[in-house]
């Protein structure tokens, strides 16, 4: 396993340490990651063996500079030409592509810009993923907001006018059950237009009952569709069953949720397969499902606590536009978000080519946000947060900054009737 990922372990007991270092050295102490666990929804699509059999077949050194021209020469994008334009062989031309992604874009979503924030609401969680902050072997300040709480949260953030959030939790559906999310979304739905989710995949029922509550999408990170590299880095949990993850999205639209987002975490394996996958997952479920609003982020891997060497070493911010480009141009209709895990520099030139949709006043810490939009500390304890942000402007800033590039930020664009 990669030394870079792990954490530290001091504060453990002897006997957590023990299994901790077991899973990690010991992959027969592992239960089968394609094996679903008791409770879990195992539905019939052929949407997961159409995306792996592109991706394991992807060979993107055989593509030459003479595909890439073609590519972008073509009026639809194709699969082979997607490919195309995510091999080494496109990188000379992100210019040109980047040029037919701001046309894409601006032809599908004009000159806007559309903003939400999210809002972690408890940080407790019953996996081992190695490179995530709320791992259960991280010692952390872990905290759950009550109602009182979370309304409290969404009051200021409303207050500071925006009208879309995202709620977030740890995955533990102990500490953070079915019925304490829909009491949040329930809340949400008082003061916010848009209510997003990115919790822990559910069965297509509870996405129903959670829909009904007042979720409008639902938002889940594959991390990554490398299904051996997947294994060794999720060592625990119900996390670890990559296929009943996979069909997380499906569900949630079987359940009636409006939309779904995609994402891989660049960095934890070939990021250029990654981004394949992606794609594809959505392009594949977008066939069977054309009425439901679809997403793509393209997050990249950040420093933790307790371990600031977790980085993408191997996608640079030049990769990272390569790929947002092939995204437009594959996909010309689908909203692509940008997180605050990039920086004001890359985020204020990506909204120009090819995103739609960034995060602002971001904490990914648990009760921040009466500190984060009013600038004072309210004496209140906090979690701690899932990983480290680059961008950390207000609402307000991004709002100006978006103006000032000669862009129109959106604060929503849905109404129901």
């Amino acid at each position: 396993m990669d030394n870079r990922f792990f954490i530290d372990s001091e504060h453990l007991s002897p006997k957590a340490l023990e299994k901790k270092h077991r899973l990690e050295n010991d992959p027969a102490s592992r239960k089968d990651h394609m094996e679903y666990l008791p409770g879990m929804e195992i539905i019939e699509s052929d949407v997961c063996s159409q995306v792996l059999s592109q991706m394991r077949s992807y060979d993107y050194t055989k593509y030459t500079a003479r595909d890439v021209r073609a590519a972008l020469e073509h009026t639809t994008c194709s699969i082979e030409d997607l490919k195309a334009l995510l091999s080494p062989a496109a990188e000379p031309f992100i210019e040109q592509m980047a040029e037919r992604a701001r046309l894409e874009t601006s032809k599908h979503f004009g000159n806007t810009v559309y903003l939400f924030t999210p809002l972690y609401i408890a940080n407790y969680c019953e996996n081992y993923c190695v490179y995530c902050g709320f791992n259960c072997y991280n010692h952390i300040k872990r905290m759950k907001l009550n109602m009182e709480q979370i309304e409290k949260e969404m009051r200021v953030i409303s207050e500071s006018g925006m009208e879309e959030i995202l709620i977030l939790t740890g995955e533990s559906r102990i500490e953070s059950n079915i019925e304490y999310i829909g009491e949040a979304c329930k809340l949400a739905r008082k003061y916010f237009r848009m209510v997003g989710l990115e919790i822990y995949p559910v069965n297509t029922d509870e996405y129903k009952y959670l829909h009904e509550c007042g979720a409008d999408y639902v938002t889940v990170f594959q991390e990554t569709y490398d299904t051996d590299r997947y294994e060794q880095l999720h060592l625990l949990g119900h996390k670890r069953v990559w296929p009943y993850r996979f069909d997380a999205q499906e569900r949630a639209l079987r359940g009636g949720m409006r939309g779904v987002a995609f994402s891989a975490l660049l960095g934890l394996s070939d990021f250029r397969k990654d981004a394949l996958a992606s794609a594809l997952h959505l392009y594949f479920l977008q066939r069977k499902y054309p009425h439901a609003e679809m997403s793509l982020s393209c997050p990249r891997l950040r420093p933790i606590i307790n371990n600031d060497k977790i980085n993408p070493l191997d996608v640079h911010e030049r990769q990272l536009c390569q790929v947002l480009c092939a995204y437009r141009i594959f996909l010309p209709f689908v909203g692509i978000t940008v997180s605050s895990r990039e920086s004001a520099e890359f985020r204020n030139g990506i909204v120009k080519i090819a995103a739609t949709k960034v995060s602002a006043g971001v904490s990914t810490g648990i009760g921040d946000h009466e500190n984060k939009y009013n600038g004072k500390e309210n004496g209140e304890e906090r979690g701690d947060e899932q990983f480290e942000i680059d961008d950390n402007r207000s609402l307000d800033k991004m709002y100006k900054d978006i103006e000032g590039e000669g862009l129109q930020p959106v604060l929503n664009d849905y109404l129901y009737v």
